[in-house]
């Protein structure tokens, strides 16, 4: 077996038995992306020549993470690389510090092998709304990976990268994971810092890690989880081992299945992998029933009014004179602010603000943004009430599986319906994991989610641990690379 196509904890084993070393995973992943980089395009900026010099001299007793290889979405700020967001508008921007996440990553001595694509700004679901080129799915080279995140998710599915951060907004970790078949944790908001991450929706934003199984997940999650003063969102609260209980099995657990989302607008095969998952755990010992959570049409309206409205007050200080690219077409300081803006940012990113400053208008602002507010406030009720009664809920990731490329990007509505099963986690501060289930009848991956209660990843983490033992989804499938 390759290297490249060893998990962390398996690279981990064979460097304490010092049967390899960093220079050897590094170089492994390096030939890798030079061999499947062209046909995946996960990448906007590769660091591979800093990779392999830190990986000859690295310290291997600074910790047993030492020397281990990741990849980083283009919206977390790395000190001295380029941070594009995929957008024209920071296509030339290099950050003079470093994300909260960087120094943890970097305080243990890891590898970064580059800047992963993404949709602009982190809006969309498709990775097909980047200034530097779409992402294509390893599974099959016509179909999307998933967005925001889907060149974290694609690099980690065709081995380019072990593991990878992205971030998720509505969904923005845990759908591309879906569609690459590989794992996405969305923490708790509040979890882990936002410092340094490029702010789309604030109140929605989450990093989260992509990796090839649970056991890697929760190995990342204690690396970047943890309180920070620079972050006034983030959460003061005892550390915890993520890899503590990770193996304790689910008897017992009762897991709650809504059936609002098996429902309308769920594909046939995406539907029946849910229903087999939830077999399996009853197998395993789990108490599986199904249950109402009918807040699925509000969550992707409330989330679209809400990320919007941040989305346009956190995108105005890229103005052509603050920030990011300035336009050369100008005669006076509105054109500089109104041209700069239309060059600088897609279609997509425009679309979002305008929208989002329509919502926060004088006249609209209690009609929509208030409103959406209190529907929050809502949905955060029932799912604490259904809570009360269970311990992890159970859905599909996203409504299908990976769809061709351009066949949605021309249709805002029905790209925002990829998030139809997302959102309502990021609406609610709530963790969710999404990994794979299953595949179609063309052999493309099919995720299944866990949401959580409040700060209990662990819970998460475990019973996607043992039904991820029990489906080996990786032993059993790979990704084909179809043209």
């Amino acid at each position: 077996m390759n290297l490249y196509e060893l998990t962390v904890h398996e690279l981990i084993e064979k460097l304490n038995k010092n049967e390899i070393t960093p220079e050897d995973i590094t170089k492994s992943y390096i030939d890798r992306i030079n061999e499947k980089e062209k046909d995946i395009n996960a990448f906007v900026t590769l660091t591979d020549k800093e990779a392999l010099e830190k990986a000859k001299n690295v310290d291997r007793s600074a910790s047993k993470l030492a020397g281990i290889p990741i990849g980083i979405k283009d919206n977390i700020c790395t000190k001295g690389v380029k941070t594009t967001c995929s957008s024209k508008m920071l296509e030339n921007f290099v950050a003079p510090y470093d994300a909260t996440v960087m120094n943890k990553i970097n305080d243990k001595n890891m590898i970064v092998l580059g800047k992963l694509n993404m949709d602009e700004f982190a809006m969309g679901a498709s990775t097909e709304y980047s200034s530097f080129g779409t992402t294509k799915n390893p599974w099959n080279l016509n179909k999307v990976p998933g967005g925001s995140s889907g060149g974290s998710a694609a690099a980690v599915a065709a081995d380019m990268v072990p593991w990878a951060l992205g971030s998720d907004t509505g969904g923005s970790v845990r759908q591309p994971a879906s569609l690459c078949g590989v794992v996405g944790l969305k923490p708790t908001y509040g979890l882990i810092s936002r410092y340094g991450l490029v702010a789309f929706a604030s109140s929605l934003d989450q990093i989260g890690p992509i990796t090839k199984d649970v056991e890697d997940a929760a190995m990342l999650l204690n690396v970047i989880a943890g309180h920070d003063e620079k972050d006034s969102t983030s959460v003061n609260k005892e550390k915890v081992d993520y890899t503590k209980n990770l193996k304790d099995g689910v008897k017992g657990l009762k897991i709650g299945v809504p059936k609002e989302f098996l429902g309308e607008g769920i594909n046939e095969e995406v539907r029946k992998s849910i229903q087999d998952t939830a077999k399996i755990y009853k197998e395993l010992g789990a108490e599986v029933s199904e249950c109402t959570l009918d807040i699925a049409d509000k969550a992707l309206a409330v989330y679209y009014i809400i990320a919007c409205a941040e989305a346009s007050s956190n995108l105005g200080r890229f103005d052509g004179i603050r920030y990011g690219y300035r336009t050369e077409n100008f005669e006076d300081l509105n054109d500089i602010f109104v041209n700069s803006r239309s060059e600088g940012f897609g279609a997509e990113v425009k679309r979002r603000i305008i929208l989002g400053t329509y919502v926060l208008s004088s006249g609209y602002y209690d009609a929509y943004y208030k409103k959406a507010q209190k529907v929050r406030t809502v949905i955060m009720k029932e799912f604490e009430k259904l809570f009360q009664e269970y311990d992890v809920l159970l859905t599909p990731t996203s409504p299908t599986v990976a769809y061709d490329i351009g066949t949605r990007s021309k249709n805002p509505l029905e790209m925002y319906m990829a998030d139809l099963c997302t959102v309502s986690v990021n609406i609610a501060g709530l963790p969710g994991i999404s990994i794979p289930s299953g595949v179609d009848k063309q052999g493309m991956p099919i995720g299944m989610q866990l949401i959580g209660k409040s700060f209990d990843e662990e819970t998460i983490l475990k019973a996607a641990y043992a039904v991820e033992q029990k489906i080996k989804f990786r032993g059993n499938y790979k990704p084909q690379f179809k043209k």
